[in-house]
């Protein structure tokens, strides 16, 4: 055994073994796409090792490497962590005692304004830093306890942030940070797709702008373009997803064209074809002519436009009787094959057998064919057949055995087969044919006419139905498999009515097309035998072993070998994401591995746009190579829409930039405004107004801090302080002591975190932020600070020292509390803000002392948190008491600082509360404490202390207030006003009556109007009868 030291990842792994493993997964090398065989070392991971005290340094640790293969894999980690030595000296990422100090400083610095750009990046470089993010940062390993895995869609390599990725992060972000601070390893596992079609368009473009092609500079040079274009742009969207706070372990982050995900591509594709799975076929595919590449039915967007309808004369054969056709694109006359009618149609019955003539074409003639698929009301009756550019011609040509004539090349041009229109561009060609046809006296007319357009998601080219030699993968069992999963409820769909479009998806489910005309992507394992056809071949995972197939059919050892020069679809490679990104198929019988720990995931949170583009393809390929369902939970959130519902465009100027967003508001309030106020699977639509009051909720829960740490804990001891370390939640012993209030913000709490523990392990997200939101707001801030001030100030009855530490000791309980609950919605500023709080030291498993590692409120379902129904009952007769004197004050327009009497009258357990808290209740509701009396309802007390010119409130059932007039009013004054209110309102009755009762008005007027006239009529008489209830009132 060879004992070797080496810095070690901030809490990766506790054994060798494990440490290597993830070592080898995560610091792979890439390959250029040019060569398969030049790789480069991408390391990725921070080399930290964690004191007693929670602070990273370089201390190395020892580890025991055995045996041979074991010194060989330390090899390559020593490799590793000098480059990564290296990296970090010329990281612009602020330096290790920095970050590691972070909470200590930022407590120091103390509480100034809320201002997120201020603090929001430097937290999040203290949370990777430290550790944070890997999934043993809250506690050692513990052997077979089951993580909470989220494979991260991963977005395109060379793409910016959008809003569909900032809703992903908040989503996504939510339930990572929930379960990490519930005590579960989390791995939150991100990475970026090469994003085929998207990534060569690029290149492309710019090809051409310097006045070239692709297939001018050639495959090799090609490539090595797009590798520098991704180097150039690549890295851009995971930093921005870092903007918004993604806890995502990002010493592991993948890139689908990484060596080992690239292999596992090949492995899969190769295991398809042994399993009789891969087939190569001419099919009708979608095309899309610019990219020169066929693309899936899902990657076709339709949009309504306007075009035209042109009708025409198909000559019969040597007759001057014709059949009137009409056709959205004449340039596919070319390819016609033959003319439909239905088999019962009068008009046409007679030229079934007979011959047509196709317009322009040379003098070709096509048979005119019956099947009832025409609809005879529609259009001429009569529709011409084109199976070769045509889904509905193909399938209709299969079954009468057409000929299929192909008269486009692969960029959208005619071919040979359009006769005297070779060359030309396909919409030129119609405009070219239209005209000859018109001069040659075969059109009828022209129409407009709205028709669904198909047009490429990527290119935005108008897509051409084409008959195509592609790769397909067969579907049927594989889909059935899936459909399965969902049926017996190993998955589940959240929100649960997308299950009917799951099954009728993979119910009517067609083969895959997995071939790709680019060169950008992931080349298919196949090799054709000899110099020139296709017609023999063989699936291999590299050169040797296809030369050895080929060598095994028969053929000589020096035999030429030709790859296919077609990529796999970008999805095919996507779809294997869950599984090969943690060691599939490297690590299959590897107990220990990655694989074997975080496979299967627990959640796939993603847009139900990429329902079936995506998430089905995963499922049925997790199915097909592990035999597992590769997640439990698919969870999926809507589009984000504009203000008006719309989608957001550039075009209509309505969209929301994430970044400039989180650089106005901060990334907190942009993840709420997302997360909250929707349910799974609905659209969103956003607006700025939202994300204000966002903003100023965080605001407001910083300046609940500040109250608490400026004002509530001010000036007191270190031994005062570490009494209030939230170490677990309130005991019903400690609870049974304290007074209403309190009890009442307890109870309110600890249902709250009952409440919000339970909609986030059931997925309803939304539902839980909220009410954190509505907690803070309305109870928290609102209510208890301002009873606090009552315990804590001595002028407002603050003069008990065992009440100011019980209010200081709830105050920060529940404050701590509510950062906890909020803070997988808003990380930032809740870390921002636990710091200042009174907390313990970190304990020794946790990688650092951060919110994002605390505890949950709620760590065991089994133990219920104290409350009490009583107490939020009878305090909640104190709020409504509170709220109905302050309605009076408000209606009597009594002046604001004016303080007035009050007698309550109260029986029972309510009357004892009430009293206690008198003080509360003259702050509350301004009273004045010298004429306020809380008496028992019934008593002789209570019935000398009521006057009789006094306004009544009924609170409750037993809980009435009695406030005398003279203390809100002055009579005199008071009736000055209301005569000046009675007069203004009889002159308005008076003039809005005689209007009403003029004829001229009633004839002439529209009855909406005369009907708004009344109900204002009506709105003045009441008005007028409460001010004249008023007058009568007061005293005189």
């Amino acid at each position: 055994m060879v004992l070797l030291s080496f810095q070690k990842s901030a809490r990766a792994f506790t054994t060798s073994k494990t440490f290597f493993n993830h070592a080898l997964m995560t610091k792979r090398t890439r390959t250029h796409a040019v060569a398969d065989t030049e790789q480069r070392a991408v390391p990725t991971f921070l080399s930290q090792s964690r004191t007693k005290s929670g602070v990273y340094s370089s201390k190395p640790r020892e580890v025991a490497i055995m045996g041979k293969s074991s010194l060989l894999s330390f090899r390559r980690c020593l490799r590793l962590a000098a480059t990564t030595a290296a990296d970090a000296q010329t990281s612009s990422t602020p330096s290790s005692s920095k970050m590691q100090s972070y909470d200590v400083v930022n407590k120091m610095k103390g509480l100034g304004t809320f201002e997120p750009s201020s603090f929001e990046k430097d937290v999040y470089q203290w949370w990777e830093a430290s550790g944070c993010f890997l999934p043993d940062a809250k506690q050692k390993r513990r052997v077979g306890e089951k993580p909470y895995v989220l494979p991260m869609p991963p977005p395109n390599v060379t793409g910016r942030l959008h809003m569909g990725h900032a809703i992903f992060v908040a989503l996504q972000d939510v339930l990572a940070r929930f379960h990490r601070m519930r005590g579960r390893p989390v791995l939150w596992l991100p990475g970026t797709d090469h994003a085929g079609i998207a990534t060569q368009l690029q290149v492309e473009k710019q090809l051409l702008a310097e006045g070239t092609t692709r297939e001018e500079v050639g495959r090799e040079a090609f490539l090595r373009r797009v590798w520098e274009y991704k180097e150039e742009q690549g890295g851009h969207i995971t930093r921005q997803l870092r903007s918004l706070g993604a806890s995502a372990d990002w010493s592991r982050e993948r890139f689908t064209m990484d060596k080992d995900l690239s292999e596992a591509v090949v492995e899969a594709f190769v295991r398809l074809h042994e399993k009789g799975l891969v087939y190569r076929g001419e099919y009708m595919v979608n095309w899309a002519p610019m990219l020169k590449t066929a693309v899936s039915d899902l990657e076709v967007e339709y949009s309504e436009e306007e075009g035209k309808l042109y009708y025409f004369k198909y000559m019969v054969e040597d007759s001057e009787e014709f059949i009137p056709v009409a056709t959205t694109r004449p340039e596919t006359i070319c390819g016609d094959t033959a003319v439909c009618v239905h088999p019962e149609d009068d008009r046409y019955k007679h030229l079934v057998g007979k011959n047509v003539v196709v317009p322009m074409g040379g003098g070709r003639v096509v048979p005119v064919i019956a099947d009832d698929y025409v609809d005879m009301e529609f259009g001429t009756g009569a529709l011409k057949i084109t199976p070769g550019h045509d889904p509905n011609d193909y399938a209709l040509g299969s079954k009468h055995d057409l000929p299929i004539i192909n008269i486009m090349n692969k960029d959208g041009s005619m071919n040979a087969n359009a006769g005297v229109y070779n060359g030309l561009d396909r919409f030129e060609c119609r405009e070219k044919l239209w005209a000859d046809m018109k001069e040659a006296d075969l059109t009828i007319k022209v129409q407009p006419h709205m028709q669904r357009v198909p047009r490429s998601q990527r290119g935005g080219e108008v897509i051409e139905p084409l008959v195509s030699s592609q790769w397909f993968v067969k579907t049927k069992d594989m889909g059935a498999k899936a459909l399965n999963a969902v049926q017996e409820g190993d998955i589940k769909i959240v929100p649960q009515r997308f299950d009917k479009l799951w099954y009728n998806w993979l119910e009517d489910i067609r083969d895959w097309c997995v071939s790709r005309q680019l060169w950008w992507g992931h080349r298919i394992p196949v090799w054709y035998i000899g110099e020139s056809g296709e017609s023999e071949y063989v699936v291999a995972r590299n050169d040797e072993e296809a030369r050895a197939k080929a060598i095994e059919k028969g053929h000589d050892t020096n035999v030429v070998l030709r790859r296919e020069e077609d990529v796999l679809d970008t999805w095919f490679s996507s779809g294997l994401w869950p599984f090969a990104t943690v060691g599939w198929p490297q690590c299959e019988i590897d107990e220990e591995s990655d694989l074997a720990r975080f496979y299967p995931a627990t959640c796939l949170e993603t847009g139900h746009d990429i329902l079936f583009f995506w998430v089905a393809r995963m499922v049925m390929m997790g199915l097909e190579f592990t035999g597992k369902s590769p997640f439990h939970v698919i969870y999926l959130h809507g589009l984000v829409l504009a203000a008006d519902g719309t989608k957001m465009s550039k075009t209509k100027g309505n969209v929301i930039d994430p970044l400039d967003t989180v650089a106005q508001y901060g990334a907190d309030s942009l993840r709420y405004s997302l997360v909250t106020g929707v349910t799974p699977g609905q659209d969103i639509p956003l607006n700025m107004e939202k994300i204000q009051a966002n903003r100023n909720f965080g605001n407001k829960l910083w300046n609940c801090c500040k109250f608490v740490t400026g004002n509530a804990l001010k000036d007191i001891s270190e031994d005062d302080e570490a009494d209030l370390w939230v170490k677990g939640p309130i005991k019903a012993e400690e609870f049974e002591t304290l007074s209403l209030p309190e009890r009442f913000i307890i109870s309110k709490c600890h249902k709250l975190v009952a409440s919000v523990t339970q909609d986030i392990e059931s997925y309803q997200l939304g539902a839980a932020g909220s009410k954190v939101y509505e907690f803070l707001w309305d109870q928290y801030a609102d209510w208890y600070v301002e009873i606090s001030k009552t315990r804590l100030y001595e002028s407002l009855g603050g003069v008990d020292p065992a009440e100011a530490k019980a209010a200081r000791r709830v105050l920060v309980y529940v404050l701590d509390t509510s950062l906890r609950l909020l803070h997988p919605y808003m990380p930032f500023v809740t870390e921002q803000l636990w710091h200042h709080l009174p907390r313990a030291p970190v304990d020794d498993e946790k990688a650092t002392n951060a919110l994002m590692l605390a505890d949950w409120p709620q760590m065991d379902d089994d133990i219920p948190l104290v409350s009490s129904d009583e107490a939020v009952d009878q305090f909640e007769c104190f709020q409504a008491l509170t709220r109905s004197i302050r309605n009076a004050r408000a209606e009597y327009n009594v002046e604001p600082g004016k303080r007035i009497s009050a007698v309550i009258l109260a029986s029972g357990k309510i009357l004892e509360e009430l009293q206690n808290e008198l003080k509360s209740l003259v702050s509350l509701a301004k009273l004045d404490p010298d004429q306020v009396s809380v008496l028992e309802a019934g008593s002789i007390e209570a019935k000398n202390a009521v006057n009789n010119e006094s306004v009544k409130l009924v609170i409750r059932d037993g809980v009435e207030a009695f406030l005398p007039l003279s203390g809100l009013i002055d009579p005199e004054k008071e009736r000055k006003r209301l005569e000046k209110q009675s007069e203004k309102l009889a002159t308005m009755i008076e003039k809005l009556a005689g209007r009403l009762q003029s004829k001229g008005f009633l004839d002439k007027a529209p009855e909406k109007i005369v009907d708004e006239a009344k109900a204002e009529l009506a709105e003045l008489e009441d008005q007028a009868a409460k001010v004249k209830a008023s007058l009568d009132a007061l005293p005189r």
